[in-house]
């Protein structure tokens, strides 16, 4: 998808992505020698989730999972509900 919009600064110098920055957390930016501005967006992920970007196998596993949740690769391992108020350490 190709956006081509014609941005004007404010008084300050700002511009208003707006929807255009749906989603976006950050942005990395990069002047180059022709004097234009690449803006480049990031979405970061919280610190408590990091763990599994590091851990291949983990995120393999996970991976895995989302794959085999596809329509009519399921099968029931019964109900948890009893494990629910269980704390974990």
């Amino acid at each position: 998808m190709t956006v081509e919009k014609i941005l004007r600064p404010d008084s300050k110098g700002r511009i208003c992505l707006g929807q255009l920055a749906r989603g976006v957390s950050s942005f990395h930016l990069t002047v180059d020698e022709g004097h234009r501005i690449v803006l480049v967006p990031y979405s970061e992920i919280p610190l408590r989730e990091k763990w599994l970007f590091n851990n291949q196998d983990a995120l393999a596993s996970v991976k895995r999972g989302l794959e085999a949740s596809e329509p009519g690769q399921l099968s029931s391992r019964g109900i948890f509900s009893q494990f629910a108020d269980e704390v974990d350490d």
